[in-house]
Formats: C-alpha cells, sequence, structure tokens
C-alpha cells in the first residue's frame, strides 16, 4: 500500500449528517421528546455548520440519548435507522469514488466526528474496514454509559487520531507516497492541509473559498 486515502462521512460520502439524522428519526419513531430534543439537535447542527460547536458537549449529548435506551432497543432502532434513512441515501457515485481507492490497493479509512456506534456500521456498508470515530464508553456489561471515551475525532483531533492509527498500523504517515483526504467541510482544514491531496468534496462555501484560494481540486458527488 503506497498511498493513503481518508475519507469523510456526513457530506462528503453521505448526502446527509447521519448524526442529526438519527435524532430526526428517534424524533418520527417518538423514541424521544420530540419539542425538546429536536430544539437541542438543531441548535447542536447549527453550531456544527457555523464552526463553534463543542465537540464533547454535542457527543456526550448524543451519547447520552444512545444511553436512555436498553441495548436490544437500540439495536433494533439502529436497523430501522439504517434501513429507512441510510441506505437510501448511500449514492452510487459515493461508493465509485471509494472503490477505486480500495481497487487500487490503496489503505483506506473513514475518518468522522460523528460517534462511532453511529458510523460502524456505515462504514461497513461502504466496504470500508478502517474507521475512526468519536468513541463511546462502554461498562462492564458492554452497555452504554453516555460518556466519551479518550478525544474527540473533530477538527485537529482528526490529526491527532489519525497519526495514532497508522502507528498502531506500523505505517507511520511518512511512509505514504501520496495522502488523499476527501471532505466537505472548513472544520477539517487541520487535515486537509496536513495531506498531500486534498480533495474539497461536496464543499461549503468557507471550504470551496479556501479551496479555489490555494488551488485544491473540488469534486461533487451529490449534483442531483
Amino acid at each position: 500500500m503506497k498511498n493513503l486515502a481518508l475519507f469523510d462521512l456526513d457530506h462528503t460520502l453521505l448526502p446527509i449528517d447521519s448524526d442529526y439524522e438519527w435524532g430526526q428519526f428517534l424524533v418520527r419513531i417518538k423514541a424521544v421528546d420530540a419539542d425538546e430534543y429536536k430544539r437541542r439537535n438543531d441548535d447542536f447542527f447549527a453550531q456544527y455548520q457555523a464552526g463553534v460547536l463543542d465537540p464533547v458537549e454535542y457527543l456526550e449529548f448524543a451519547l447520552g440519548t444512545l444511553a436512555r435506551f436498553p441495548r436490544h432497543e437500540l439495536e433494533a432502532m439502529y436497523a430501522q435507522y439504517m434501513a429507512e434513512v441510510i441506505e437510501p441515501a448511500i449514492r452510487p457515485a459515493a461508493r465509485a469514488l471509494v472503490q477505486r481507492h480500495l481497487d487500487a490497493g490503496d489503505l483506506v479509512a473513514i475518518i468522522t466526528a460523528t460517534n462511532h456506534y453511529i458510523t460502524a456500521p456505515i462504514a461497513q456498508a461502504f466496504g470500508v474496514e478502517h474507521h475512526i470515530a468519536a468513541m463511546p464508553e462502554y461498562d462492564a456489561a458492554g452497555n452504554l454509559t453516555g460518556k466519551l471515551a479518550g478525544t474527540p475525532t473533530s477538527g485537529p483531533g482528526k490529526v491527532t487520531h489519525m497519526h495514532a492509527w497508522l502507528e498502531g498500523l506500523g505505517r507511520p504517515f511518512a511512509s505514504f507516497e501520496r495522502s488523499h483526504f476527501y471532505s466537505d467541510s472548513h472544520n477539517d482544514l487541520p487535515l486537509l492541509s496536513v495531506v498531500s491531496h486534498p480533495v474539497a468534496t461536496n464543499p461549503s462555501s468557507a471550504l470551496a473559498q479556501h479551496a479555489h484560494a490555494n488551488g485544491w481540486p473540488q469534486l461533487h458527488l451529490f449534483n442531483d
């Protein structure tokens, strides 16, 4: 594996935000108090879009919601969410982009600020083995506690977690001839600025401006 290919998830490989849509799904199936949950979910999403989100505060809100449910109930709801929300949102163009790097023999990973419980099955749906995400804390019985284990995987945290993951594989970042990172968000500028081949993918206006100024390619997967 001479090359490294990293992908953000929400609004990059998916045309939706998987964490936000999980919250909307819980409201829709009446698993949470609709008014209160929607208000907080919408507030956090607006903070994310503005680049002012406190990642720990948001993650512990999201993980606290997951921890409310018995494991069997949570898994049943999540299976429904995958079938109704995520699988219809996975577009052929996104699958083809990931598959191109897999077929080339690149080391491929999805690296996302969204928590691991929500995103691990989505990475599997894309056929990606390596998945870096915010890790929930589990108790001795394997139940979610509602707390974050370790540090967030957002902003500069993506760079830190990427290096730790690669070192664990015995493949330090400097060993790759080329490194790609696909992202839609200006929140990912720390990692986009580290790789040799940053690609602004379905970029926000802020990232599109930065990409244009720096001569980075822009890719639009969801023009429909």
